[in-house]
């Protein structure tokens, strides 16, 4: 457990909104690297939801091919560059993406799992799969952020998987986004009462 009580409780202290705690791996890494404890707050919700959308697209959609331990680990770290660049937690820009990714790299993390970082705001390319876009999916839906070009390509992966038709997909995961929305005030604050520096 971290030394730093402020990210300890962000990586796993009981919530409201109740949220699963980071993966322990990735908890010994946020303290590793001492990592700003609004950014764990972030991470933490961000793995939440993650959870909630595989929960569901392993229901709604079992015949997409997806890897559901690597999406999870992908949102609990997508964001771990910014313990480098600590100004992007509250300001735009992408540094932290590729340093991120080299940071993952650095401390033993596969390229499979280390990739996240750098892609989850690529969701434009058409090399990026299905474990992509729900990480993507996952970090813009936790604070209720729709983005219509990334909910039509996961729409699109949905469609091809399942065979139905693109509008009752569209349909099936706008409900499922609706709901998960609805509680992102929670998460918000949740992540709001974490200093940027530890």
């Amino acid at each position: 457990m971290p030394a730093n009580t402020s990210l300890a409780r962000a990586i796993s202290d009981t919530t409201t909104p109740p949220l699963l705690p980071l993966p322990e791996r990735v908890a010994e890494l946020l303290s590793e690297l001492g990592s700003p404890p609004r950014l764990a707050a972030h991470l933490r919700a961000v793995h939440d939801v993650a959870h909630q959308l595989v929960a569901w697209v392993e229901q709604h959609c079992p015949a997409l091919d997806f890897d559901r331990e690597a999406v999870l680990f992908g949102a609990a770290t997508h964001d771990i560059g910014k313990t480098v660049h600590v100004a992007e937690l509250s300001g735009p820009g992408s540094a932290h993406e590729k340093a991120g990714q080299a940071l993952l790299l650095e401390h033993g993390v596969s390229p499979e799992l280390a990739r996240f970082a750098a892609t989850h705001a690529s969701w434009t390319d058409p090399e990026i799969g299905p474990d992509d876009l729900l990480v993507s999916l996952a970090d813009k839906i936790w604070k209720n952020k729709r983005v219509p070009g990334l909910e039509d390509i996961v729409v699109a992966r949905l469609s091809e998987a399942t065979g139905r038709a693109a509008w009752e997909e569209f349909i099936a995961l706008d409900e499922v986004l609706t709901g998960i929305g609805e509680t992102a005030d929670e998460r918000l604050a949740f992540q709001a009462s974490f200093p940027v520096h530890g």
